[in-house]
């Protein structure tokens, strides 16, 4: 009899330990997912919806896909440098984000490249050469381009000036 007794307490006791580690790992996997939403809210995350179905806080603004718009024609300049007639060419894209800075940028195409050939005819040739000298131009450029933009439409609409194509003989 008391071997049979010794089996029992064996097995009863093989079930505690296995109650007690499927306890541990649901208190693990508990504490793993709580962390994480706590982490997730920390970071920024959406806020769940209320019961009305809306947010409680305000959704951050989603951007939209940019637009690359290129100036057709491209632009030419012409320079006088030491008695020589010396040529700039540059084809320009402007990357913008909403519809209707396009369709602003389509309206008032004279007067931004009437712009754009006062700032590249305004420039020095000799600097125009660095790529420092070019970096400084399309950021007068792109200046420009928002300064028009912002007396037509209220905005910049532009959010920058590329110049995908810049030749000088």
């Amino acid at each position: 009899m008391a071997e049979e007794e010794t089996p029992v307490e064996e097995s009863s006791g093989g079930k505690k330990k296995l109650i007690l580690l499927v306890v541990i790992g649901l208190l693990l996997v508990g504490i793993s997912v709580g962390g994480t939403l706590f982490a997730l809210k920390m970071m920024g995350g959406e806020s769940a919806p209320s019961a009305d179905g809306e947010t409680e806080e305000a959704a951050p603004e989603v951007k939209l896909p940019a637009v690359y718009f290129p100036l057709k024609p491209p632009i030419l300049a012409n320079f006088n440098v030491k008695g020589r007639q010396r040529f700039l060419q540059a084809d320009i894209t402007l990357k913008l984000r909403e519809p209707d800075a396009v369709a602003a940028v389509e309206l008032h195409m004279p007067m931004i490249r009437n712009a754009l050939v006062m700032i590249i005819s305004g420039q020095i040739y000799e600097e125009l050469q660095t790529p420092e000298g070019r970096e400084l131009l399309r950021q007068q450029a792109l200046a420009e381009i928002q300064s028009i933009l912002e007396t037509e439409i209220g905005k910049p609409g532009v959010e920058q000036v590329l110049f995908t194509n810049f030749v000088m003989q």
